[in-house]
């Protein structure tokens, strides 16, 4: 597809496993960006609830909505791999389907990664309660982030994340079948290009309850530690230095 410098196409990817709950309130982010040129793709994994009949309902509403549903439940990797492969757009941005963004979200990023000529974006962004309704910890991000200190610093959010598609292939982005996979994601793409740059404005929200948190913090260091000894392959020393690293800075976000 020949890329629209002046009016890029944004693919929105979001994938679903019962999601009900949250999918209006996601949905209607989308649809109230103040850029108004996107796709939405709906990649549903095999919902158990009523999230499908909903998507469905939503793209019968709205052309610029896409479902895309699996025949079997195959976990968040091969569902966002799934929106990729569909995606027609000269950008690719992510969305889970219990964030929000802002309504300038998507029209901020693209003037900053086309001031900045980049490939990978990713933007700062606030915590929320499963209401979606913020508590006040603001994450703030580094101008830029490398493979080396990525290994240390988990702060790139999915739901913050865009691809310039006329840089990378879809290959490049595609998620491995890993637990953690966003985080295996950015390294993969972080080994193939010099850097991601970041937006260092509060542009979605990150909402999950106060118990989800804090079970997520549990799961988040046993799979951090995979990844760092079965993914990426580091020896022990190296494994454990930049676990002291991860350690720290995933505190120093929720402060």
């Amino acid at each position: 597809m020949a890329k629209n410098v002046k009016n890029p196409l944004v693919s929105v990817i979001v994938p679903i496993f019962n999601a009900e709950k949250f999918l209006k309130r996601t949905i209607s982010s989308v649809k109230c960006q103040t850029y108004d040129n996107w796709e939405l793709i709906l990649v549903d994994d095999c919902s158990t609830d009523n999230s499908l009949k909903l998507i469905n309902e939503s793209a019968k509403l709205d052309e610029r909505i896409k479902v895309v549903g699996l025949k079997e439940n195959s976990g968040p990797a091969k569902t966002r791999n799934a929106g990729i492969e569909a995606a027609k757009g000269d950008f690719i941005a992510f969305l889970d389907a219990d964030d929000v963004w802002l309504p300038e979200k998507l029209e901020k990023q693209l003037i900053f990664m086309k001031k900045h000529d980049s490939i990978f974006s990713f933007t700062g962004y606030e915590f929320a309660d499963s209401e979606a309704k913020p508590n006040g910890t603001v994450v703030n991000i580094p101008k830029s982030i490398d493979y080396k200190h990525a290994l240390k610093n988990t702060t790139i959010f999915t739901s913050t994340v865009m691809f310039d598609m006329s840089k990378i292939s879809k290959e490049g982005i595609l998620m491995p079948d890993v637990k953690s996979e966003d985080t295996a994601t950015w390294w993969k793409v972080l080994k193939q290009i010099e850097k991601a740059d970041g937006l260092n404005e509060s542009l979605s929200l990150y909402c999950r309850s106060e118990k989800t948190m804090s079970s997520n913090k549990l799961v988040a260091i046993k799979r951090i530690w995979h990844l760092y000894r079965n993914q990426e392959k580091l020896n022990l020393i190296s494994s454990s230095i930049n676990f002291v690293g991860y350690a720290f800075n995933a505190v120093r976000r929720r402060v």
